[in-house]
């Protein structure tokens, strides 16, 4: 269950997957003391996406600092912390190492143990820090830059996977879509703010796969018919703008919430949650209440700074499989493509 209470244990959580470096001290198996992200946008943003190597160069410089910070806020010591959780995947080899590598050595050092945490594990159980979760089994849908998917929650740590994006995840094509605009990184971010102010009906923009028996979701063809509008007409302005920003929004939005929403039915599920970087959208999380409140679906939505990539998540999916007795050997590695369904008890 995603029980509201836990033991007590001390948890410290490290994620260094992607471009954000987070540290997170979580109390008794909810009780977010710290959660410190250090983010690398800035850097990456010249670049128009994340540039590996410096990714993992920006987190050996950050994650100390990180730590620090995070053990102020919440007047804990290294000594105190009886469990670390560090993300080992999915994600960048050398970035997942940095955070790995640190877990380990702290681990070692103070005699605790030491959970490697799948990415995707830690967005799917991020709803559990929230005020209300549901209880398994429910359905869910993580939604990011790098990932897709729909998992059946049958218990912590059992998901079975039932459909993921067979190219781009959404938010890769957020970030694709705003590169051909000429808008900064985070695509995802600048596409929200600028399409609420537009014609979501502007442009007619395909949706791929679109039957209802058929849960997969395909967006390479929404970003090429992106590229087609604007090679026919060029980049609007203006309203112009607002309105492909709109338009492009309505599409994702449009096939994710309906895809899920058909699979949360017919598979028999009477709750749905979200997670990932992409579920902070804002048109995502509206159309979603409104098709799941239409189809009698409890709809579950973690605040949009757990929607991101954090380091409480982390601690938390760390905690709950150290509460199901697993560990992880002193010869944890760095797993760039682990997929959710290999964990353990999947």
């Amino acid at each position: 269950m995603l029980s509201c209470k836990g033991l007590p244990v001390l948890t410290l959580g490290i994620e260094t997957s992607c471009d954000e470096t987070a540290v997170a001290l979580l109390e008794n198996g909810r009780e977010v003391l710290a959660d410190v992200v250090l983010t690398q946008v800035d850097v990456h943003q010249r670049f128009g996406g994340v540039v590996p190597e410096i990714a993992s160069r920006n987190h050996l410089q950050q994650l100390w600092p990180c730590l620090d910070t995070a053990l102020h806020k919440a007047q804990k010591t290294l000594a105190e912390v009886g469990l670390f959780a560090v993300t080992a995947g999915p994600g960048l080899q050398g970035a997942l190492l940095v955070g790995v590598l640190a877990a380990k050595t702290l681990a070692r050092t103070f005699g605790r143990p030491c959970i490697g945490v799948n990415h995707l594990e830690g967005h799917l159980l991020a709803i559990a820090l929230a005020e209300e979760c549901p209880q398994p089994p429910f359905l869910s849908l993580v939604v990011s830059g790098g990932h897709t998917h729909m998992f059946a929650v049958q218990a912590l740590g059992r998901y079975a996977k039932v459909a993921s994006t067979r190219d781009d995840a959404a938010g890769e094509a957020f970030d694709k879509v705003a590169r051909l605009l000429g808008l900064p990184y985070p695509g995802g971010v600048a596409i929200d703010l600028l399409a609420q102010k537009g014609n979501p009906q502007a442009f007619r923009f395909p949706r791929a796969l679109p039957g209802k028996s058929l849960y997969d979701f395909s967006f390479s063809g929404l970003k090429t018919a992106v590229a087609h509008t604007l090679a026919k007409g060029g980049i609007p302005s203006g309203q112009g703008l607002w309105d492909l920003c709109a338009s492009f929004q309505e599409a994702v939005a449009d096939v994710l919430t309906k895809k899920c929403v058909a699979a949360a039915q017919q598979l028999g599920f009477g709750a749905l949650a979200l997670g990932g970087g992409v579920a902070a959208n804002s048109r995502l999380r509206a159309l979603a209440a409104e098709r799941a409140a239409a189809a009698g679906l409890q709809l579950y939505l973690p605040k949009p700074s757990l929607c991101t990539d954090n380091a409480a998540m982390i601690a938390l999916a760390g905690y709950e499989a150290h509460m199901r007795g697993e560990r992880s050997p002193l010869a944890l590695d760095a797993r760039p493509t682990w997929h959710l369904e290999d964990s353990l008890g999947a």
